[in-house]
C-alpha cells in the first residue's frame, strides 16, 4: 500500500495494483482499475515512485534472496555480489 494525500489535505492508502493510470491535469489524478479517480496532491512522479517502492518491498518480503539484485545499480553489480556471496559460502563450508 502506498500513502498519498487528497486535496483537502487528508491522507489515505491506495494498492498501487488497482490503479489504472495516473496524470497531471493539473492535479494528479489517479484512475482505478474500477474507474474510480481520485485526486492527491503528490505529483506523478511522486505516486510513481512510491509505487515502485511498494513493488520493490513486496518482491524483498516474497523473494528474500532477490535483495542483491532488486538494490543493485545494475545488473553487473548484482552479478559481483552474487560472486562474492558464492566464494564466501564456499571457503566458510570448507573449513
Amino acid at each position: 500500500m502506498i500513502e498519498l494525500t487528497r486535496l483537502n489535505g487528508s491522507k489515505f492508502t491506495v494498492n498501487p495494483d488497482l490503479i489504472k493510470y495516473f496524470e497531471a491535469a493539473p492535479d494528479t489524478t489517479l484512475t482505478l482499475v474500477t474507474g474510480e479517480k481520485l485526486l492527491v496532491i503528490e505529483s506523478c512522479k511522486v505516486v510513481a515512485q512510491r509505487a515502485v517502492e511498494n513493488r520493490a518491498e513486496v518482491l524483498r518480503s516474497a523473494w528474500p534472496e532477490a535483495f542483491v539484485g532488486l538494490t543493485a545499480k545494475t545488473g553487473y553489480e548484482a552479478f559481483l555480489s552474487a560472486q562474492l556471496r558464492d566464494s564466501q559460502s564456499s571457503s566458510t563450508s570448507s573449513r
